[in-house]
């Protein structure tokens, strides 16, 4: 593990797009590509919750009333409401806790999403990285934070690494005087939340981000919450504008926590973990040409390793296929990539589309598809 510091403004990020996303590689000429890019679940939002949605448009003269969902949220974790705050997906809550926060060294443990460390730069903070290393399976070693440090920003399970941090070793980064925040934004695709820090008191100072645009597929909707102390949620709530969250919004918020779709959520996690089995299998295939899967993985993607790894995500993309380019992330280099977890037929057919990319960049062909 490294410490590099990164300044304020628009030209500091050490190279990488901060502002690059998944999205980015399926938009104009990429929408016909099979969506390998972002990290939503596929076939949803599910048809029980659109009609819910639709439903709530009838109320959209109405200034929106977040005490119902919020109230909901607050129970689906055994918390007072005072320790909620629903915001317009993760993405504010960024935002929220970058402005709303008086800290002097946020540090933000790398490779992960990148909004975080952005919002912080717009702030006008200076940023320290932890970089964690591949040779190390992207595991976190909390004595690798600096002791001064008043603002802790992880993922778990992290995007773009889908590795899963224990709970224990997260909670050793917390101390008096600390933030530490912890992304959750794709646990509740890890079957049984095994690992969450979600609906803890007794670790001081923890902030947790959740997201329902992931699971739900509601990423055009922006929904999510922040659970943490209530002076906590106060400050945050104070740098909102003034009803931030839509009243399709927060139906979706309400729905989402109810005892039917979290069972259904649990499902799709244990789904998810067998459909990324299958692709972390077929992935394995391809070690003679120099790929190399980071794991285990836990999240609904799988970060690869893979020689000329630009020109594979090109080739797929000729042969239809779109996937994340690793490069952005801090950490990272052209060579990773990040692969979303699909069905059966999706990754069996990109499976092969993969072979074919890895033949063609390689001299005399040396690439294979998977059996």
């Amino acid at each position: 593990m490294s410490t590099e510091a990164e300044g304020a403004g628009a030209g500091a990020g050490g190279g990488h797009d901060l502002r690059h996303h998944g999205d980015a590689e399926v938009r104009d000429g990429g929408a016909a590509l099979v969506d390998l890019a972002v990290n939503v679940r596929a076939d949803t939002p599910p048809a029980w919750l659109r009609e819910h949605l639709a439903a709530s448009l009838g109320s959209l003269a109405a200034y929106p009333d977040g005490r119902a969902a919020r109230a909901a949220v607050a129970a689906r974790h055994g918390l007072p409401v005072e320790r909620v705050l629903l915001t317009a997906g993760a993405a504010e809550a960024f935002v929220l806790l970058a402005r709303a926060l008086k800290v002097s060294r946020p540090v933000v443990v790398h490779p992960q999403f990148t909004e975080p460390e952005a919002a912080l730069r717009d702030a006008g903070h200076t940023v320290d990285r932890v970089l964690l290393r591949a040779s190390d399976g992207f595991r976190l070693d909390p004595a690798a934070v600096p002791d001064d440090a008043d603002l802790v920003v992880v993922g778990n399970p992290t995007n773009p690494t889908s590795v899963l941090h224990p709970a224990p070793v997260l909670a050793e980064l917390a101390r008096p005087g600390r933030t530490l925040v912890v992304d959750e934004a794709f646990m509740d695709a890890v079957p049984g939340e095994r690992e969450a820090l979600a609906g803890r008191t007794d670790v001081p100072g923890l902030v947790v981000l959740r997201s329902l645009t992931k699971t739900w597929g509601l990423a055009g909707l922006r929904v999510g919450y922040v659970l943490a102390a209530p002076e906590t949620i106060a400050a945050l709530e104070r740098a909102q504008p003034l009803w931030p969250v839509s009243t399709p919004a927060l139906a979706a918020a309400e729905a989402c926590v109810a005892p039917r779709a979290l069972a259904e959520a649990a499902h799709a996690g244990h789904r998810i973990a067998a459909d990324r089995d299958r692709l972390v299998a077929g992935l394995g295939e391809y070690a003679e040409a120099g790929l190399r899967v980071a794991g285990p993985a836990a999240g609904p993607f799988v970060l690869v390793r893979v020689p000329d790894g630009a020109g594979v995500r090109h080739r797929l993309r000729e042969l239809g296929f779109a996937v994340r380019r690793g490069d952005t992330f801090p950490g990272l280099g052209a060579d990773w990539l990040r692969l979303a977890v699909r069905d059966r037929a999706t990754t069996d057919a990109f499976l092969r589309a993969l072979g074919r990319a890895l033949d063609r960049g390689a001299p005399g062909g040396t690439g294979r598809e998977p059996a």
